[in-house]
């Protein structure tokens, strides 16, 4: 897996153009999500950085989400097929598939816009500040994983 650089031109298009790559049938290789429901499962991501729609997990919960989610989101290992997920990233209703290919576009065009620098200390909705490195991993591989996941 390479990890796509979402705070570079060139990362931010080959992604768009992988997620350009999807339609309304698309169908998954594994896993129970329709692709509607894939693309705005990655918007979450995006609403929890660039949002207050997600609570903050605190106290215990929170200690428990850093300490055995945060090296698995923004380390450099891939996603493990089938892995389980947080609940507020749970989409079971249809969802529609332009409106959120759209909406994961303009979240990749707007993070990007932010910059990197913006991102280097930036604290994130369950894990406290990152690097910029951690956020694009946070991002790039959550997208790749889902794309592959999609056959793009």
């Amino acid at each position: 897996m390479t990890i796509r650089n979402l705070f570079d031109r060139q990362g931010v298009e080959e992604t768009i153009q992988r997620i350009n790559q999807l339609n309304e049938e698309s169908q998954p290789l594994w896993g129970k999500m329709s692709v509607d429901q894939m693309l705005a499962h990655l918007n979450v991501s995006y609403d929890m950085d660039h949002t207050n729609k997600y609570q903050k997990p605190t106290g215990v919960r929170k200690f428990l989400v850093k300490l055995f989610a945060k090296k698995v989101v923004v380390g450099e290992d891939p996603y493990p097929k089938n892995g389980r997920t947080a609940p507020q990233f749970i989409i079971s209703d249809s969802r529609d598939f332009a409106f959120e290919k759209k909406r994961l576009i303009e979240n990749i065009h707007k993070t990007f816009a932010i910059g990197a620098e913006a991102y280097n200390g930036r604290a994130s909705h369950s894990f406290g500040p990152l690097s910029t490195i951690e956020w694009n991993n946070l991002y790039s591989k959550h997208i790749d994983h889902h794309l592959t996941q999609f056959g793009v």
